[in-house]
């Protein structure tokens, strides 16, 4: 049983590390068991959502303080900062945003959020824990290839370490509805890895050359950079228009 001080995404980090890259745990059930250890730090493992509670409470405060080193909290961090960094506009759409730690802090820092994901029981378990972090977060379940949203929904649409759980071809069809969705900026992280690691999922790799040539078949304004990982920023708007907002404005 875990201690529901110390339970944070920084379980699922442990995990792979010590279960699933040893060959202990087989990756297709990494979920099931994550979700099995987050259950046991509750007081009635048939209704936990006060461990779940603690769990975001936990991991937003490393996310935004200081996370314990070498941990996923540690890694997630700077990926998060950069992402705030690079909102344009008010209403911001995430897409694949899993237990949208990254959605909460978009809504703390006072943007209008919309958070979507293809799993339901996450989908509902964000929705749960929002208001009780004081943040709020409009939610949908959605695949991120077809959003029942209309076009022009949000200023800024984000994929934040979503299309390396997809093959190429489906990956571009998340960006194009990225770009149907937008008005003014979509932003796509991915990891680089030299392998894709199974335990989160990941079916592909990415390097800048390959964020290149996807901003290039947008057809847009964009750009690539590396901050702990890989980064692609695409404006809507025509070249030298002086109303296009620069990275990050």
């Amino acid at each position: 049983m875990i201690d529901t001080d110390r339970l944070s995404n920084d379980l699922a980090g442990w995990l792979d590390r010590t279960l699933v890259r040893p060959g202990l745990l087989p990756a297709e059930r990494f979920e099931e068991a994550f979700v099995a250890c987050v259950a046991s730090a509750a007081k009635d493992p048939e209704f936990p959502d006060d461990a779940w509670l603690a769990f975001y409470r936990n991991t937003l405060d490393a996310l935004t303080g200081e996370p314990e080193p070498g941990g996923t909290n540690a890694e997630t961090a700077p990926v998060h900062a950069h992402a705030r960094e690079l909102v344009a506009g008010t209403d911001v759409l995430e897409l694949g945003c899993c237990f949208g730690f990254l959605s909460l802090q978009l809504a703390r820092d006072g943007h209008r959020v919309t958070a979507t994901d293809l799993t339901g029981g996450t989908v509902d378990l964000l929705a749960r824990m929002a208001p009780q972090l004081g943040a709020d977060v409009e939610t949908h379940v959605a695949d991120a290839r077809a959003v029942a949203l209309p076009d022009r929904c949000a200023d800024t649409v984000f994929a934040v370490h979503l299309i390396e759980h997809l093959p190429a071809a489906e990956g571009d069809e998340v960006v194009a509805e990225m770009l149907r969705l937008a008005r003014r900026r979509i932003v796509v992280a991915v990891p680089f890895e030299d392998e894709p690691n199974p335990a989160w999922g990941h079916v592909r790799t990415f390097d800048l050359a390959t964020l290149q040539r996807l901003g290039e078949r947008t057809g847009h304004p964009f750009e690539v950079t590396e901050h702990h990982g890989g980064w692609l920023v695409v404006d809507l708007h025509g070249a030298g228009d002086p109303a296009a907002p620069p990275p990050g404005g």
